[in-house]
């Protein structure tokens, strides 16, 4: 399997005023869940799209594998990644079947049909996202929830062996927003690359292996939901007061940290640039 590594990443966007990422080093590991995090603006979708190859570095390098993005064909790169990005549009009309369907057009290509071992991984891809009783529908017809749970299934119809997912609990109701998490959970432990965007703090901590914590385009931290989610980091990177706390269980996820945002008027900011915020 396969993980990326980064070195002196940077990004301008054309006309910005600042860089959307500066001197980004780091490693996203193979054969695990990692959740990239970090406030709106702060380079997490701009850094996805580097590591997939639909930017390139203004500087830095980036390498999947063994060798550097750049030279990963479009072909060889979407047998390898499954993609779910945050939000597209239909071209054209196509039901949930066609579409789930389209995650193996990397291994059929444009005119070879589908076999009956396509066939079985669009079937089981549609169960484990739950949207097998929406295969007929169009896709058009479907809630924002429904069609992100079908741009997964269309992403694990890949079988690829990394899955790169943009916010792909964005819209989803609190049962199937923890049955993608779980998946991937599992995924990860099952020896699949899982690299994940998500705002969710929470449940990263809960099912992620490796967290990436990024503020105004740099690295705040990295490692274990422990190593990164503490109580000075969090308030210096997001400039909110937290408590943290473990969660309760019962399973797996016991004792993972937990970030509960304060109320404000119940906090006194400190002195602009200390980075802390104590209680009232």
């Amino acid at each position: 399997m396969s993980g990326w590594t980064c070195e002196g990443l940077t990004y301008r966007y054309p006309e910005a005023d600042r860089p959307a990422l500066r001197g980004l080093s780091l490693r996203i590991p193979a054969d695990a869940c990692t959740a990239v995090l970090g406030p709106n603006g702060s380079g997490k979708s701009t850094l996805l799209r580097i590591l997939l190859g639909t930017l390139k570095p203004s500087a830095g390098t980036v390498a999947f594998g063994d060798r550097p993005v750049a030279e990963w064909g479009r072909e060889a790169m979407a047998r390898a990644v499954g993609v779910v990005p945050q939000g597209e549009e239909a071209a054209f009309p196509v039901s949930v079947r066609e579409l789930v369907g389209m995650g193996r057009y990397p291994h059929l290509g444009a005119w070879r049909r589908e076999g009956e071992a396509d066939r079985r991984a669009v079937d089981e891809a549609m169960r484990r996202c739950d949207v097998a009783g929406l295969a007929a529908r169009p896709v058009s017809t479907l809630s924002g929830g429904e069609r992100q749970r079908a741009r997964v299934a269309r992403a694990l119809a890949q079988q690829a062996p990394t899955l790169a997912l943009d916010e792909p609990t964005a819209a989803l109701d609190v049962a199937h927003e923890m049955a993608i998490f779980e998946l991937l959970r599992d995924l990860g432990h099952g020896g699949r690359t899982v690299l994940l965007v998500t705002h969710n703090l929470n449940l990263a901590a809960r099912y992620a292996d490796h967290l990436i914590l990024l503020s105004d385009g740099q690295l705040a931290a990295a490692g274990t939901p422990a190593e990164v989610l503490t109580r000075a980091t969090v308030e210096r990177v997001y400039g909110w007061p937290v408590e943290i706390a473990a969660h309760p269980g019962p399973g797996p996820d016991t004792g993972a940290p937990q970030v509960v945002a304060l109320a404000g008027e119940q906090c006194v900011r400190m002195e602009h640039g200390a980075g802390r915020y104590d209680a009232a």
